[in-house]
């Protein structure tokens, strides 16, 4: 088996010709280099050095192998590199996001991502939280997106993101059935969500629950940008991170109800196995951070900024509980 320090006492030694300034070259001993070159030579079972000869000089067999020991511990200083400096990373990024995401600030972090490490590839996966959860488990994705909750906490690490605040949007179509009585509207419209298997669509079905609301027509999509195209067609009413939908909105595509309370946010983490790359993984994380956060800050800029005073709806709700302490987006106008 051949040692790495034995293959550096005999580089250095040819390099040099001597064992005295391998040994100062290596901060040994004369001894010492001249042991580990002993053992390798032993290893191979052929002597590399003719040891007479002054300054020292390979054999036929001894020239021939340093070249490949000289490209060994050249292999070896580069990977040892990979641990030194991120930026160099190479290897493809398996990367799982949610699709709130992939509509929102993913592009911008794919950019800065690839800025920073420009030797990267990345293979992205577009899915639900607990698929993206159960291919992390499997080693088959590296970094998530995603909503946290499905793995043991023991066996990941994360960081938070700038979480979504939901809204209910409906068709201006749908502006005279709204002014009726809650139950009359409530009962006509379904609601429109993501698939049965995201978080998204249970926290609807617990919120219009503690509304008095048992039994509601949802129908479960797929795919955020088919929920948006439903609502804007009137087929029912939306759940949707507000974020998304701005533009249409603002341009009367869409009118947002007004809740007495809102729905929860959709809360976000970058997660990744621990001990699996985690340096690098961090990064990474706090890259996704820095975007997410700059996405959420531009559109409460937006929001702030935009007319959205006619864009709003008002129809009575059952009464409601617990009261929230959120504070509301811009009020509309009459």
């Amino acid at each position: 088996m051949l040692d790495f320090k034995e293959l550096e006492a005999f580089v250095w030694a040819v390099r040099l010709g001597s064992f005295r300034k391998a040994a100062a070259r290596l901060h040994l001993t004369q001894p010492s280099v001249s042991e580990r070159i002993s053992r390798l030579e032993a290893s191979v079972g052929e002597v590399l050095l003719e040891r007479s000869a002054r300054p020292i000089q390979p054999t036929m067999r001894g020239r021939e192998f340093f070249l490949h020991a000289e490209r060994l511990l050249e292999q070896r200083d580069e990977a040892l590199k990979l641990f030194e400096d991120d930026e160099g990373y190479s290897a493809p990024l398996r990367l799982g996001a949610i699709e709130t995401i992939a509509h929102s600030w993913l592009p911008d972090f794919m950019r800065c991502l690839t800025q920073r490490y420009p030797l990267l590839t990345i293979e992205l996966n577009v899915d639900y939280s607990p698929a993206l959860n159960r291919q992390l488990a499997a080693n088959e994705l590296d970094i998530l997106l995603a909503m946290n909750g499905y793995l043991e906490p023991e066996r990941i690490d994360r960081l938070p993101l700038s979480p979504y605040e939901m809204g209910m949007f409906v068709s201006p179509d749908h502006m005279e059935m709204l002014s009726a009585p809650s139950d009359i509207w409530l009962t006509r419209l379904p609601f429109i969500s993501f698939g049965k298997n995201a978080r998204p669509y249970e926290e609807l079905v617990a919120y219009l629950a503690q509304r008095g609301i048992e039994a509601p027509r949802i129908h479960s999509v797929s795919t955020l940008m088919t929920i948006v195209r439903m609502t804007m067609e009137g087929l029912g009413i939306g759940a949707l991170p507000v974020a998304t939908v701005l533009d249409e909105w603002r341009q009367g595509q869409l009118y947002r109800i007004e809740l007495p309370v809102p729905l929860p946010d959709m809360i976000y983490d970058v997660i990744w196995r621990r001990g699996n790359h985690p340096r690098f993984c961090r990064n990474v994380g706090l890259l996704a951070q820095q975007c997410a956060e700059r996405y959420a800050l531009a559109r409460r800029e937006e929001m702030g900024h935009g007319d959205f005073s006619g864009r709003w709806v008002r129809p009575g709700l059952p009464a409601i509980h617990p009261q929230s302490t959120r504070a509301k987006p811009t009020r509309p106008t009459r």
